[in-house]
């Protein structure tokens, strides 16, 4: 019971234009299945913590279809923030209410954007750092074993081994490295020593916002206003007060990168950000066919194509490597392996100022 999920609902998912829109951003789609991705985010918690400790942390502008999409989540665990500020001020606002309602809480902290394969092999990593982190004030990441030099990911060291919590290996972080180039990338592959950030942290309220503290005085100070008037009148305009001044900064440059506390856990559970079309592609891929999620499709002499049309039919004639995304309002056709080039189209339509396609 002294488990708590914060999942952090926020961000527009450019790269999934133009299904992905300002108004229902990729975590409020149904991109796999029935169920939308934020959805399927909180079933893989709710084994390890139940409903009334999960804190969703979104947008003023999403919070309505967040509640709409979650109706069993109690209304006060949505949390709002006023403005975007990255990751880093996003965590400590939800540490504040985790340490409210749990001095000793432990914080499982991850995206509402990814999607998992072995959810029980992901629940049962989740576990194990948390215990880690009852043991010792700890900083835990979840890391990914690399298939390839990718280069839109965060990387992790690894260091030695330093203990084991329910089966699983711990290691020491020698580094948090940035998204790299394609050379580094391959060398990080080719060395054994690096996975992939997932994104995914676990550690006690108490702790992150003492690391907090240490590495980021300005927003620790923030935080302080905002705490001083929780539960009071005050509190939503002392939030958007405090957000209107805070600098932009993710957990991982202000504090992970920094820190001499964090702790590795490599996971092997079918881990994907699905951060563009490419990324779905390749969880979905039939070799030498095409997929058509949606309406039926026609290929007739096209290989390695994903279409996703639900109002029309789409004809494929002696194409290959092409993703297709037929919206209400707007068409997408892109060469395999440049969808992280999709949200250069969102800043063209915001150059022009056509916000209804935004």
């Amino acid at each position: 019971m002294d488990l708590y999920g914060v999942i952090m609902a926020g961000g527009r998912g450019t790269r999934f234009w133009p299904l992905s829109r300002e108004k229902k951003p990729k975590h409020l789609l149904a991109v796999t299945g029935e169920r939308t991705i934020l959805q399927q985010t909180v079933d893989r918690l709710l084994p390890l913590a139940p409903e009334k400790n999960l804190f969703i942390i979104t947008a003023e502008s999403h919070a309505a279809e967040v509640r709409l999409q979650l109706p069993s989540i109690p209304q006060e665990n949505i949390i709002i923030e006023p403005v975007g500020r990255n990751t880093a001020p996003c965590i400590g606002l939800a540490a504040l209410h985790v340490k409210r309602r749990d001095p000793k809480g432990i914080m499982i902290v991850l995206p509402s954007d990814h999607l998992i394969a072995d959810a029980e092999a992901f629940r049962s990593t989740l576990a194990a750092a948390a215990e880690a982190a009852r043991r010792a004030p700890c900083l835990a990441a979840l890391g990914i074993a690399p298939t390839a030099p990718e280069t839109g990911y965060g990387y992790i060291e690894e260091g030695k081994k330093v203990s084991e919590a329910l089966g699983h290996p711990i290691h020491r972080v020698l580094s948090f490295r940035e998204k790299p180039d394609r050379a580094k990338a391959l060398a990080f592959l080719e060395s054994g020593a690096f996975f992939w950030n997932s994104g995914v942290f676990v550690w006690s309220a108490e702790t992150i916002l003492e690391a907090i503290a240490e590495h980021l005085p300005l927003l620790a100070h923030g935080l302080k206003e905002i705490d001083a008037a929780m539960e009071t009148n005050d509190e939503p305009a002392v939030v958007r007060e405090v957000y209107e001044r805070l600098t932009p900064i993710s957990i991982d440059y202000g504090v992970m990168e920094k820190t001499k506390d964090a702790i590795l856990l490599k996971g092997s559970f079918g881990w994907s950000d699905i951060g563009s079309w490419d990324a779905l592609c390749d969880m979905i891929r039939e070799t030498d066919k095409c997929a058509f999620p949606g309406k039926q499709g026609i290929a007739i002499d096209a290989r390695e194509c994903y279409v996703r049309a639900d109002r029309r039919i789409v004809a494929l004639v002696g194409v290959e490597d092409l993703i297709v995304v037929d919206s209400e309002d707007a068409l997408l056709i892109c060469r395999r392996g440049r969808s992280q080039d999709v949200k250069k189209v969102v800043e063209e339509l915001e150059k022009r100022k056509l916000a209804e396609y935004l």
